[in-house]
Formats: structure tokens, C-alpha cells, sequence
């Protein structure tokens, strides 16, 4: 067994002799304590309950299922001690279910969990949900700035309001658990949750942790205290997600003990001062080892070091990849401190193996029965046993607080200070509102680009903006403001006009992700294929028109070309529901006078060139673009000279694309095999995309052939591959699109009903989830060729990009006959 060890030399030379070094001092964690204090009269309630309780119980109370793959009638059976609603999980499984279907299923869920005979134990199960930026999942909830924006702002204060409104949201919809705050400190922006990082220094973390929790849980020794309208907070990931090596989703951490300890787990101290209540553990390894099977981590330091008395929560299946384990069985996660599995479809199966496990002695008794009292301690401590009924409960069914204006005006103030400004030449802003504005760029009104990731649904993709019906898109917060004072504001998100405009406004970034989705481990260039929103930024200022380029990222990115086409620049990150908070800070009151100055400070160093990463404060040779706490202000007069515009070899092709304007990325190729032609097409550019012609004069295959990919954790993550194609001579045959692993490897799925229902001449999107490959036969492991398509009649296809994208496909959706 590990335990956190400084490493030393474990012999030394000296006179002659090889002698062994002394021991290395082991790394111990801060010494805290709960400002929540072990009370003694809900011990001794806790007692008796684990007395009456059978093994099978106990099991059913460390086992957490997910909504999608739980009905009520198993919770009757099973008696769960809590449920999760994961990011593409709702009621009846549409993801923009209104809110009293939430509250009806927290209902149902709760029913069932208490259906037991007169005299036997009826312990409330536990409801949670990812609110990581608001209670986002909902339909008409308030949606805050992500983490990223928010640690620009730098007030702890703000923080404690939004765990306010978050909780009191989710009240409204039945809800008992957020699985929140992140207190990642993220050190490779390549990460694809860096904007779940409040910053890349621990400081930031270390004086939030502690407010998010009060705001979501109360003041422990207040009477409000876990009480109406207050929810259980979840630290998360214990402990090192953000330190992967290359910015790896659920990958390595290779820090030092005491790196570990003070930069990755620096708000892990001030939330159990502040008497957070569950941890989630990290999906990601510590120098080789799973977190999820670390009893140094979980059980030494967490509980041992930093006296946690709350439950250690699992991640989605994470269990499962502990060395030894599967997703349905692993007693070395729970020995190794684990409170509760998050076993999302994998219950069934966990239950069954614990039990026995539990009966065999492979899981002490003790070990079990120490699980359960922290989780019936919590239970206690946010008096679940007396709340009762969801919809019994005080702010339940008040569905008018979602989104309610006070709650939307605490955000809106989270938009205004977390916004940068990195350039402003001339002193452009603020701007008049009594101007003709052109708004420009696909970001401006577009709320779910805005908002990013976890918002309604995981990806935050698949949506309109009347899906948000509490929300304010950048355009429409600036047509407000320039309405308000005289002026006039176009949208235009092509950037065209017929008279010349006083000033722009280009509104573009990032489209939404969400966890390995967002990885981007070839670099932080923005636009590394498609360049629309620099060509447009180049025409505006070819015009002469004065420019404002509004950048929505989830991470700083190496956008050169763009500031240098710009002549102010603002980073706006992922300001959430309230585009008015945008338009707050660009322009100024109708009477000249500065309406709201720009305070926002970079959390995180932003790239001077595409392949800087990591990238952080104190780094040695440390030499951002932009540093570690830069943010201007109106009253500074600073000149960004213009900047390089140079590419490392290797860059020019987005993370997850294989195909894009022609091109694909170095070693790979498109091939033909048998009877088809291959030639190079017009699309958007000369010859950007490639047009293939079988003859009909038997079996031709056009394939792209790659070096070995691994997609199995998008295999599993509901995303598909999308092509995008243009029919010009149906098949006439059979024709099939493949992903190919090796000789007799692969996957293929019929698709010539699709192309035959196809207009001719029109480019179309064609979309297949991932997992129907795997159901036919790829091995995602190993994968040769992600784009194929064969026929043995006549057929002519041309393809322009192929990529692995989120996409709203129902996910057994598995192609046309």
C-alpha cells in the first residue's frame, strides 16, 4: 500500500558502502476540523438504525443509481439510499422536461423509497444533480457564469449568493444534493473541464471553496443550516483532476505528494472547515494509481488527516476502472474508503456483488457499517427524515423563483465582473449606446453557446433559445441598452450591412462541451480549420468599421490572428443566462457617464503561442501573451502591439475532426479500393472537399486510413460521428458507412436509404452514435479507419468534414436500410 511518501533515494554511496537512506517523512494534510461538530444525539440516532438494518439495506444505501436506468418500481425493491439525474438524464427522458415533472419524479422516487410495511425501516433516499453553474439542467433556471468566468471576478461574496440562489432552485424542483463545487486547480487548460476551474492558481480556490458551500448548505450553528431551501454540497474531484499529464480527461496526475497537496488539494481544507457534507472522489490516477482504489487518498487523508465525517461519493462508474474491479463488482474501491458507488446503469449488478461480498467478508462488516452511518449522518444532518415528500417542502412547486428576477440579477452581476478585457486600443470602449451598433458573429444571439456545457443537457448542444425562456442572449442585452438611449443595434451574423455602421460588435468562440468531449491535446489554437469569424473580424476592419471582438471560451486559447483584427477584445469565458451583463460593461449611460467599469482579472494565463501549454504562474521561463491576474480597465491606456501569427508544425486541425476543408490531420489519408474514383471538389473554398465515384462495375470501397485510435471513451459517452455529404447520383445498391478496426474489425451501418432520400446537390449532415460501430462489431480500442463508405452499384458522394461530435440523435438510432 502507498502511503504519501516524499521519494527518496533508497540507497546512498558513502564511504564505500551502499547504506540504505532514512525514511522519507511522510506528507500529512492539514489538520482541520468541521465547523459542523459530531454531535452525539444524532449518533445515537444513527445506532439503532444500523442495528434494524439487514445487510441488504446496508448495500442498497452505498449504491446510487441514475434516473435513466432506475424506475421507481426497483427503488420499491431495492430501497436505495440515493439517486442521481446525470447530465443526459430526465423525466421520461426529455432533457427539456418542465420543471413540475422534476418535482412529480423527486416525488415518485422518495414514494417508493418509503413503501415498506408498518415496522419496518423507512430511510428517505437522497436525490443529487450536477447544478455546477446554476441548477442548469433545468428548463427556466437561473444559469450562472461557469467557474472559469467566475474566478476572474475575485468575490468570495458573489460566490456565497450564487450557492444561495443554486440551492434555493433546486428546492423548488425536489432536489437534496449538489454534486458541487469543483475545486479543481487546473494546470493544462487542454483539459476539456478547465472552465470548471475556478483558476489555475491555488489562492482562488482556497478562498471560494468555503462560500460556495455556505451558499449551498448554510452556516453551520445557524438555524438555517442545511434546512429550507439549503442543499447537501459535494467538494469535487478528490483530488488532482486538473493536473493530468497533457490535459487528460480521467488521466494522470504525476505531481508530488506535497504538490498534490498544496496546489490540487488546496480547497479541499476550507470546505470542511465550512462543513461541506460529501466528496466526490477524482475518476483521474495519482502516479499510477486509480483515486477510486486509493485508501491513502480517500481514507487516509481525507478522513484520516483532514477529519471528514461526511460520505465519500463515487464517480459516474469510476469504480470501475480501479485495477482488478469491473463497473459491476469492486470491494477495493469501497475497503479503499468509498462511501457510495455511483453506479449509474451498472446497479443492478453492483448490488448483487456487494452483497455478497459483504456476506463473504471480502468487505469487512466494519468497513460497511462505517459507509452507512456517514451516510445516514448526513441524512440526519440535512433532516431528510423530517422534511418529508418533496412537494411537501417549503419553495417546492414555486416554480416562479426559477429564474425569478432576483435570482437572475445576482447573475447578471456574476456577467459584469467576470468579464476581461485583454485590448482596448484608443480607448474604443466603452462605447455610446446612442450609436448605430452592427452585433455580428454566431455567438451574439445564441444563449446555449453562451452557456456551454452541463446546461440542460450534458453537452449543452442540441438547443434553442426557447429553451431558455429566463434568458437573455448578448444580441438582445444590447438592443436593450442601445434601444434605451437612442441609438440602433443590428444583428447580423454573417456581418453584412447595407449602411456602414458607427461600430461592431462580433460575438463567436467556442461551441459547448463537456468533460473529455472538450479535451484538445494537440493544442489551444481556436480555429485551427475554420476561420470564418477571423475572415469576418478582417472585413469589418477593412471597412474601417471599429471592433469589438466578444470571445465565449472555456479556457484561454492562442486567438492571435483574431486580436490583431480586433480593435478591442474582451473575453467573456461562459457568461450563462444573462446577456445584458455584456452589454452592462461595453457601453456606457445614455448621459456619457461610465456605466459599469470592467474589473474581471485572468484566473488563468492566457497562451502567447498555440502549443503553450501547461502554461501557470511561478512556472519557470514563465511567458504569457497575457499574465496571471491581467485584466485593463477604462482608465488604462495600454497598447497591445500586434502579435504573431505563426503555427507550430503540427497545428491545423481541431481536436475529434479527421476530415475538414480538404484536409486531414498528419499520417493520414484518404484511400480507394475496387471499383470508385476519387477528385477534389468545391464546397466553401477551391477544392475543399472530395468527391467519390463508384462505377457500378463491382465492390469499391473510399476510406480514410489513421494511425491506431482509441475512442472507447467516446463510444460510451453518447457522441457520434457526423459527415458531412452531398449526393450527386443515388446508389444503386446497397452502400454501407464503416469504421474499421483491422482486417475482418469494424463496424458497418447501412445508409443507402438515407442517400437515396438525400436531395441531389445539397449538402446534409449525416449522424451516427458511436455506439451503433461498437454493437456491430468495432473494436473502439483499435481503431484504423473512422470513415468509410462502400458499395458494390453505382454512386457519386462527395464529403467535405467528418468529425466525433455530441449531436441530439436518439443513441440506438442506427442508420437507414
Amino acid at each position: 500500500m502507498r502511503r504519501l511518501h516524499v521519494l527518496a533515494a533508497a540507497l546512498i554511496a558513502a564511504a564505500g558502502a551502499a547504506v540504505a537512506a532514512p525514511p522519507a517523512a511522510p506528507v500529512r494534510w492539514p489538520s482541520v476540523h468541521s465547523r459542523v461538530q459530531r454531535d452525539s444525539a444524532v449518533e445515537a440516532r444513527i445506532d439503532p438504525l444500523l442495528a434494524r438494518m439487514s445487510v441488504e439495506d446496508k448495500v442498497a444505501q452505498v449504491v446510487q443509481p441514475d434516473i435513466a436506468a432506475v424506475t421507481p418500481a426497483d427503488m420499491r425493491r431495492y430501497h436505495f439510499g440515493s439517486i442521481l439525474a446525470g447530465g443526459n438524464s430526465s423525466p421520461g427522458g426529455v432533457e427539456t422536461a418542465p420543471a413540475a415533472e422534476w418535482l412529480k419524479l423527486a416525488d415518485a422516487y422518495w414514494d417508493a423509497a418509503m413503501d415498506r410495511p408498518a415496522g419496518q425501516l423507512r430511510i428517505p433516499s437522497m436525490w443529487g444533480i450536477d447544478a455546477v453553474h446554476g441548477h442548469a439542467n433545468i428548463v427556466g433556471a437561473t444559469i450562472f457564469p461557469h467557474n472559469i468566468g467566475l474566478g476572474a471576478a475575485r468575490d468570495p461574496e458573489l460566490i456565497r449568493r450564487i450557492g444561495e440562489v443554486t440551492a434555493k432552485e433546486m428546492a423548488v424542483t425536489g432536489f437534496d444534493w449538489d454534486f458541487s463545487p469543483t475545486l479543481a486547480v487546473v494546470r493544462d487548460d487542454r483539459w476539456g473541464r478547465t472552465y470548471e476551474g475556478f483558476g489555475e492558481d491555488p489562492e482562488i480556490v482556497r478562498s471560494y471553496a468555503g462560500k460556495m458551500v455556505e451558499g449551498l448548505q448554510g452556516v453551520p450553528g445557524t438555524p438555517g443550516f442545511l434546512r429550507a431551501g439549503k442543499v447537501i454540497a459535494t467538494a469535487k474531484h478528490f483530488v488532482g483532476d486538473g493536473g493530468t499529464a497533457g490535459g487528460k480527461d480521467q488521466g494522470d496526475n504525476p505531481s508530488s505528494p506535497a504538490e498534490l497537496r498544496d496546489i490540487h488539494g488546496a480547497g479541499y481544507p476550507p470546505a470542511i472547515e465550512a462543513g461541506v457534507q460529501a466528496v466526490m472522489a477524482s475518476f483521474s490516477l495519482v502516479r499510477g494509481e486509480k483515486v477510486h482504489g486509493d485508501k491513502d487518498l480517500l481514507t487516509g487523508a481525507l478522513k484520516g488527516d483532514m477529519h471528514f465525517d461526511g460520505l465519500v461519493v463515487g464517480d459516474w462508474n469510476a469504480h470501475g476502472q480501479v485495477p482488478g474491479c469491473s463497473n459491476t463488482s469492486c470491494a477495493a474501491s469501497m475497503n479503499a474508503g468509498l462511501d457510495i458507488f455511483m453506479a449509474p446503469d451498472s446497479w443492478k449488478g453492483l448490488y448483487e456483488s456487494t452483497l455478497a461480498q459483504a456476506r463473504s467478508g471480502e468487505i469487512p462488516m466494519a468497513r460497511l457499517d462505517d459507509a452507512v452511518r456517514r451516510i445516514l449522518r448526513v441524512k440526519i444532518r440535512a433532516g431528510l427524515f423530517e422534511k418529508g415528500r418533496p412537494s411537501s417542502r417549503p419553495f417546492a412547486g414555486r416554480f416562479e423563483l426559477l429564474g425569478a428576477p432576483e435570482h437572475r440579477a445576482v447573475a447578471r452581476q456574476a456577467v459584469r465582473e467576470s468579464l476581461v478585457l485583454l485590448k482596448n486600443e484608443k480607448r474604443l470602449l466603452p462605447l455610446s449606446p446612442k450609436l448605430d451598433v452592427l452585433v455580428a458573429g454566431d455567438g451574439a444571439d445564441t444563449i446555449s453557446k453562451q452557456a456551454g456545457g452541463w446546461t440542460i443537457t450534458w453537452q449543452g448542444s442540441g438547443l434553442t433559445n426557447k429553451d431558455f425562456p429566463h434568458a437573455q442572449s448578448i444580441w438582445s442585452g444590447i438592443n436593450e441598452a442601445v434601444g434605451a438611449a437612442g441609438g440602433s443595434a443590428t444583428l447580423s451574423p454573417d456581418g453584412s450591412f447595407a449602411r456602414k455602421p458607427a461600430a461592431a460588435i462580433v460575438v463567436f468562440g467556442e461551441d459547448p462541451y463537456a468533460e473529455f468531449v472538450g479535451d484538445r491535446p494537440r493544442s489551444l489554437e481556436y480555429s485551427p480549420a475554420d476561420k470564418k469569424d477571423f475572415e469576418l473580424l478582417k472585413r469589418l476592419k477593412a471597412a474601417g468599421i471599429p471592433t469589438v471582438a466578444v470571445f465565449l471560451s472555456g479556457r484561454p486559447m492562442w486567438v492571435n490572428p483574431e486580436i490583431n483584427a480586433s480593435d478591442a477584445f474582451v473575453a467573456a469565458f461562459l457568461p450563462g443566462s444573462e446577456g445584458g451583463g455584456v452589454a452592462d460593461v461595453l457601453f456606457r449611460k445614455p448621459d456619457g457617464g461610465v456605466n459599469h467599469d470592467f474589473r474581471g482579472k485572468l484566473s488563468y494565463s492566457w497562451p502567447r503561442r498555440a502549443d503553450q501549454t501547461p502554461l501557470n504562474k511561478g512556472d519557470a521561463g514563465y511567458d504569457p501573451l497575457f499574465a496571471y491576474g491581467y485584466g485593463l480597465t477604462y482608465a488604462d491606456d495600454r497598447h497591445v502591439p500586434r502579435l504573431a501569427e505563426d503555427r507550430p508544425a503540427g497545428a491545423g486541425m481541431p481536436d475529434g475532426v479527421f476530415f475538414a476543408r480538404g484536409a486531414v490531420p498528419q499520417g493520414w489519408r484518404w484511400t480507394t479500393a475496387g471499383a470508385v474514383q476519387m477528385r477534389r471538389v468545391d464546397r466553401r473554398a477551391q477544392e475543399d472537399a472530395l468527391s467519390f465515384a463508384w462505377s457500378g462495375a463491382g465492390e469499391g470501397s473510399a476510406f480514410l486510413a489513421a494511425p491506431p485510435l482509441d475512442i472507447s471513451r467516446e463510444a460510451t459517452g453518447e457522441l457520434s460521428l457526423l459527415v458531412d455529404y452531398r449526393v450527386d447520383s443515388p446508389p444503386a445498391g446497397a452502400a454501407t458507412l464503416s469504421m474499421t478496426c483491422g482486417q475482418g474489425c469494424g463496424g458497418t451501418i447501412p445508409i443507402a436509404g438515407l442517400l437515396r432520400a438525400a436531395p441531389a446537390g445539397q449538402w446534409q449532415t449525416m449522424v451516427v452514435p458511436l455506439r451503433c460501430f461498437v454493437r456491430a462489431g468495432l473494436d473502439p480500442k483499435q481503431v484504423a479507419s473512422p470513415v468509410g463508405v462502400s458499395t458494390a452499384g453505382s454512386l457519386t458522394l462527395a464529403l467535405s468534414d467528418a468529425r466525433i461530435a455530441s449531436a441530439a440523435v436518439p443513441q440506438d438510432r442506427c442508420g437507414a436500410p
